[in-house]
């Protein structure tokens, strides 16, 4: 009996291992279909060219997982990546049989869990029994419902020229769960899914990397688009790189796509032309002003763009308006001479008539005569402080510092009344009057400054009506509050300038002109800050070309001060 079994033993045997040999041949060949499957449906030809949004993203990410699941027969496959900010390792969607909610409570510690431990070991892991293993987290195990499972790092792996591996990353973990048909993970299923899991990091890596730099610069050219300079980049091969909204505006160019054409094809203007190529033959800055046909003026200025081998690539030409500078420089210089002239007047009437009476030895003048003389001349004294007194305030308003404010009863008809007789004084065709009610109230005010509001008013009535007329001054009780109004029938202000008037060093532009009217152009804006000092306003109620026009000046009875600490 025991000869038989010896005899029939090693045939046996090798009838057994050839059954082996031939199940271990048909899982290789099967292994080497999937890995030829593999390499087919996770290449980069499968993928797009350039992956530059996320929802790309999104999409190559789940073709792949689909082919993950299908490959290593998983019912759930899941890609964790860390996250710096947050120092976590949280799910990259879409997960495969892993719904939002569930991914949106997932978040992982490196130092946490079975995907925890293949971050930080860099090591692949096998578990058959999810529920047992110390090292899975109860908590996912349970939400997720895991009986087994696969997790590989994701690994980026820098290569030198000869396609040796200097180095290498980990971004993340790619986590494959349950095996179908209740069957368990083996190392074929881990070789395949480390595989593809190289595959997969590749992916998200250069994506990630794409669509950084993709949103990077369309924020960069919507930042470029949104400011008010204008900018074009011009390559050294004479190329318009950038060019945007604001550059087209100042070019007076269609708001169109140049990027790409030849720089003389697009710029006809011959001095940006010139700055452009005077800043590639010098290698340096470059600047100059710039007047275009509509009178707007803009500083234009380049700077060079140098390459990694210190050669210049590129030249960034920015376009400033300076309109408003030059603008305000001009003002400047015709309010400085014409603040010359303003104080030249009164001085040398002042000097002559003190020079008349100096010489007036024989008394050839009367007394009569002698106090015409002296009356002038404290007129002209009261006109130089009223300017002096005008230029130091608004040197006060534009150094930042609060007005004066010495804050007493006023009666503001009476006070009215003295303005009008002192401008009255000046003037033989006009006729002006006081509509204040005589029972007015009396306010609490500084009643300088409600003097010069007053006086710089009605002198801009006087000045802008240069033919003569009616001028009123009338006011109205509010409540807590009057107003008062100065109406002329002079020459009225353009719509177009309305929104201007209040500003320092304006005048009013046209018949004006014309009509050879000059002043300072600080009036009115004097006149808003003395209203605004107390706690009111000043504003155009009504004007009309060669009608006239009423200034309204609103003045609280009791103003809220803020008292200036720096007198």
């Amino acid at each position: 009996m025991a000869e038989d079994v010896t005899s029939e033993g090693p045939e046996s045997l090798r009838k057994e291992l050839e059954r082996y040999r031939l199940v271990v041949s048909d899982l290789h060949e099967k292994i080497r279909e999937l890995e030829a499957e593999l390499e087919i449906t996770t290449t980069m030809a499968e993928m797009p060219g350039v992956i530059v949004t996320r929802p790309e993203l999104q999409r190559t990410m789940s073709r792949l997982i689909g082919k993950i699941a299908m490959i290593v027969q998983a019912e759930k496959v899941m890609i964790f990546l860390y996250h710096s900010e947050s120092g976590e390792l949280a799910l990259l969607p879409p997960s495969l049989g892993v719904t939002d909610d569930q991914a949106s409570g997932i978040a992982i510690r490196p130092s946490e869990g079975i995907v925890g431990e293949v971050y930080q070991t860099g090591e692949s892991i096998i578990y058959n029994d999810a529920l047992n293993d110390p090292r899975a987290l109860p908590e996912v195990v349970s939400a997720l419902r895991i009986r087994n499972g696969i997790a590989v790092p994701l690994v980026i792996k820098q290569r030198n020229e000869q396609e040796r591996i200097v180095h290498e990353r980990i971004i993340g973990v790619a986590h494959a769960c349950n095996k179908r048909y209740e069957q368990e993970f083996n190392q074929d299923d881990l070789r395949l899914l480390e595989m593809l899991g190289e595959q997969a990091a590749a992916v998200i890596s250069n994506a990630q990397l794409y669509i950084t730099l993709t949103e990077e610069k369309e924020r960069l050219e919507d930042a470029l688009e949104s400011i008010r300079s204008g900018v074009i980049v011009v390559s050294a091969e004479g190329r318009i790189r950038l060019m945007n909204r604001a550059a087209c505006q100042v070019l007076q160019l269609p708001a169109d796509g140049y990027e790409g054409k030849e720089l003389t094809e697009v710029i006809a203007n011959d001095q940006v032309r010139s700055l452009l190529n005077q800043t590639f033959d010098s290698l340096r800055e470059e600047s100059l002003e710039i007047e275009l046909d509509n009178e707007d003026v803009y500083r234009a200025e380049t700077s060079m763009v140098v390459g990694e081998n210190g050669s210049p690539t590129d030249v960034v030409v920015i376009f400033t308006d300076i309109t408003d500078i030059r603008h305000v420089e001009q003002m400047k210089t015709t309010f400085v001479s014409t603040v010359s002239h303003e104080l030249r007047t009164p001085l040398t009437s002042i000097k002559g008539f003190i020079a008349t009476l100096l010489d007036d030895t024989s008394s050839v003048y009367d007394d009569q005569t002698r106090h015409e003389f002296y009356e002038i001349i404290d007129q002209e004294c009261d006109r130089l402080t009223r300017l002096i007194s005008d230029l130091l305030n608004i040197s006060r308003i534009e150094s930042g510092r609060a007005l004066d404010m010495n804050i007493s009863p006023v009666d503001v008809r009476d006070l009215a009344q003295r303005v009008l007789d002192t401008q009255q004084q000046y003037t033989l065709r006009h006729n002006l009057t006081n509509e204040i009610p005589p029972d007015f109230p009396i306010i609490e005010a500084d009643s300088d400054h409600v003097t010069r509001i007053l006086d710089n008013l009605l002198g801009n009535a006087i000045k802008y009506s240069p033919d003569g007329g009616d001028i009123a001054l009338s006011g109205v009780d509010e409540g807590d509050s009057i107003r008062i109004d100065v109406t002329d029938h002079g020459l009225g202000i353009p719509v177009r300038q309305h929104d201007r008037i209040f500003d320092r060093f304006q005048m009013v532009e046209g018949d004006s002109n014309r009509k050879g009217i000059k002043g300072t152009g600080i009036g009115l804006y004097l006149v808003r800050h003395l209203a605004q000092a107390h706690g009111g306003d000043v504003w155009l109620t009504w004007s009309e070309v060669d009608k006239g026009s009423t200034f309204s000046v609103n003045l609280p009875k009791v103003p809220q001060i803020e008292q200036s600490s720096e007198q």
